[in-house]
């Protein structure tokens, strides 16, 4: 049997994480197989991904593979692969909420939406966790368009608003919320909240490890010291979040948080797990602004919280910020998250292994 040697694909920015967009159809239907494929394609494994299309981060080594859906009210599905930068390994163990802003415009471009006449709702299943997202597509004229006026911190220049909302993602992953029932856990001596509303996180004050929240990206990449205890903490949690051994999982993401400084909600440092996140993941950012909502917990005690049943939370991180729309129910609990992401469709061609 030959091996997979090249496939159709649409590349694309999504939020602020950059991929291939694959239809299923034109992967190998075998996991090995796939996997192999998308390793070649990406340059891994090697620190600088030098001969493949991977841009030497885990940002920007990720991989979206859809099909048409045969669910009823839902589009499409959607599976997300995190192509591993310097480890020969592809993992499907969580879901991508920025790559997930791209879901629509490609479902468009390939067909497996027809577009509306001013803007296209996109129902989109995530396979990685079983949850329903709806993203809204800017389709003037039947087309999908790509400029326009909303911003994204991390993201330079303005493009289309892609909204995404977010139902029932509450342990997505972890089988629950709060996967051991608690405001906070002590763990190494740190206490923690384990948390899962769409991606699993551990939420921790930034200054019971040691450091502000403050710290540059780079900064915190080279603390090793910092990055070694928070990684005995992760592996520490890995079962009691239903996750079991995460020592070569992504997942959970790792969240040290501080009180805002530039009005919004709370500030965050985000390691997904074992190098600082430029930004924030959306799914991330949605559990964290959650964690702020957990009476008791340490997020909620260094966050600054909007009233109202409609809160709108700007989550802080190193190159800006990302607002979160929660809604909440009579009592307290989170039914409905909304972000605001774009994308832009950089390349439709074929890709080589």
């Amino acid at each position: 049997m030959t091996a997979h040697s090249q496939s159709p694909v649409l590349w694309m920015r999504g939020g602020t994480s950059k991929g291939g967009y694959f239809l299923a159809q034109d992967l190998p239907a075998d996991t090995a197989a796939r996997d192999a494929f998308l390793l070649r394609v990406m340059g891994s494994p090697d620190p600088r991904q030098i001969d493949g299309m991977g841009g030497a981060d885990p940002l920007t080594s990720k991989v979206a593979v859809v099909k048409k859906s045969q669910r009823d009210g839902v589009d499409v599905d959607y599976l997300f692969l995190q192509v591993f930068v310097d480890k020969a390994v592809v993992s499907d163990a969580q879901n991508c909420g920025n790559i997930l802003a791209g879901i629509g415009p490609f479902a468009i471009e390939r067909g497996l939406v027809a577009a509306q006449q001013d803007e296209t709702r996109v129902a989109i299943f995530m396979e990685n966790t079983g949850q329903i997202a709806i993203g809204t597509v800017q389709t003037p004229g039947g087309k999908v368009r790509y400029d326009g006026d909303a911003k994204i911190d991390g993201v330079p220049g303005s493009a289309a608003p892609i909204p995404l909302e977010f139902r029932d993602t509450a342990g997505s992953s972890c089988g629950a919320l709060l996967p051991t029932g608690n405001a906070f856990d002590e763990v190494e001596g740190v206490r923690v909240t384990l948390i899962d509303n769409g991606m699993p996180c551990v939420v921790m004050k930034a200054q019971d490890v040691g450091i502000t929240g403050y710290e540059d990206r780079d900064t915190l990449d080279n603390d090793t010291a910092l990055k070694a205890r928070i990684e005995k903490i992760r592996l520490a949690v890995g079962e009691r979040m239903n996750l079991g051994d995460v020592t070569d999982k992504s997942v959970p993401k790792m969240m040290l948080v501080a009180p805002p400084r530039n009005g919004g909600a709370v500030t965050v440092r985000s390691f997904i797990p074992h190098r600082a996140h430029a930004s924030i993941g959306v799914l991330g950012a949605v559990s964290v602004a959650t964690a702020c909502l957990v009476e008791g917990s340490p997020a909620a005690e260094v966050a600054s919280i909007p009233g109202g049943d409609r809160k709108t939370l700007s989550v802080e991180h190193p190159t800006g910020e990302t607002t979160c729309v929660m809604e909440l129910d009579d009592s307290g609990a989170v039914t409905s998250a909304a972000m605001l992401r774009t994308a832009r469709k950089l390349m439709d061609g074929v890709v080589f292994s």
